[in-house]
């Protein structure tokens, strides 16, 4: 696994890559993908899409988030 070089940049662990193979994680990370993917097939043609477009934004970055953090311990 890489490990962090002291540089500030985030480490992948093997406890983030098994964070990151769970159902929930993986199911939750391709549904915002999908969304976002989904809004920019169809067109963004109102203020609602756009809004649509920043919730699947945010959800994606939440899933990101949470694999990104530090493990407590």
């Amino acid at each position: 696994m890489l490990t962090g070089g002291g540089d500030g940049t985030a480490a992948v662990t093997p406890s983030r890559v098994r964070r990151a193979l769970r159902v929930e994680w993986l199911g939750q990370t391709a549904a915002s993908v999908c969304w976002i993917v989904s809004m920019l097939t169809y067109g963004i043609s109102s203020s609602g899409d756009w809004l649509q477009l920043c919730a699947a934004s945010a959800w994606l970055l939440a899933n990101i988030a949470t694999i990104a953090t530090t493990d407590p311990g």
